[in-house]
């Protein structure tokens, strides 16, 4: 099966090139690598270029921001599957044909989902993250939290959607997740860690400055899911599912346990 790779890059060299290194170093062949620069300045186009042979198509026209910049990328994949990795995150080794043996295995399969580690701007682990078993339900009510990074879905999941939406700045890629789940995909979780995710000053997650509008964009998720408005009462339900969450993953609450006491192993890298 082909995978077809996206990065997004936009003024993040520092990152870029452990990103990058972490695609092409993979140990499965069948890659295609497509990277999205809109018109970064900071030295990203000359680290791209440094590695332009291994790279299938590099897109540097301007876009309207990053799930436009997806978007675009994607409509250039040829691939079976896909799957995306922001400039200031990286796979783990062996990650891609990990995920590839997973839908050989899972046939039945149209997403699959593994774990990975949130990192700080050095590099160095902060914990680890672990994806919760994925429903549009579960989604609606916080307790399918996956790791984007470990994400990999096929193509005709993809095409089934209307995309990613260009309006949202927030969370793109779990509505994009959510649609895909509405739209009758499957999800199978892998009990393997395959990425990093950094947090840093700069990144959305780190610097919450869109705390407000992540808010607003996980109220319309759960209309999309319930077909109505959040409600005071459903706040049960929030709460069954989150704990339904841990009671469903033994593994992680085990690690949670030793990673407190004995501290998070380090993940291979490149």
């Amino acid at each position: 099966m082909k995978v077809s790779i996206v990065t997004l890059s936009f003024n993040q060299a520092e990152f870029l090139e452990r990103a990058i290194q972490s695609v092409l170093e993979q140990d499965y062949d069948d890659i295609e690598y497509i990277v999205v620069d809109p018109g970064s300045t900071d030295g990203s186009r000359d680290i791209i270029e440094k590695y332009r042979d291994g790279i299938a198509t590099v897109l540097d026209q301007p876009d309207k921001g990053p799930p436009d910049g997806l978007n675009n990328g994607f409509a250039a994949a040829t691939g079976d599957i896909y799957c995306y990795m922001n400039a200031d995150d990286a796979f783990l080794p062996g990650a891609i044909k990990e995920a590839v043996a997973a839908f050989e295995r899972h046939r039945d399969a149209d997403i699959v989902v593994g774990h990975g580690f949130i990192v700080d701007k050095a590099g160095d682990v902060i914990r680890r993250f672990r994806s919760a078993p994925f429903t549009p339900w579960r989604f609606a009510h916080g307790a399918a939290v996956v790791m984007q990074q470990s994400t990999f879905f096929r193509a005709a999941a993809y095409k089934a959607t209307n995309a990613f939406n260009i309006d949202n700045r927030t969370s793109w890629d779990a509505e994009l997740l959510l649609d895909m789940g509405l739209a009758g995909a499957r999800v199978k979780i892998v009990d393997r860690n395959w990425s990093l995710f950094t947090i840093h000053e700069d990144s959305i997650s780190g610097s919450q400055r869109m705390a407000d509008e992540s808010l607003v964009n996980h109220r319309r998720y759960f209309a999309m899911v319930m077909g109505r408005e959040q409600r005071p009462s459903d706040s049960y339900c929030f709460t069954y599912a989150r704990v339904l969450r841990w009671l469903m993953d033994p593994v992680g609450v085990i690690q949670k346990i030793t990673d407190k006491l004995f501290g998070v192993p380090k993940p291979k890298t490149f």
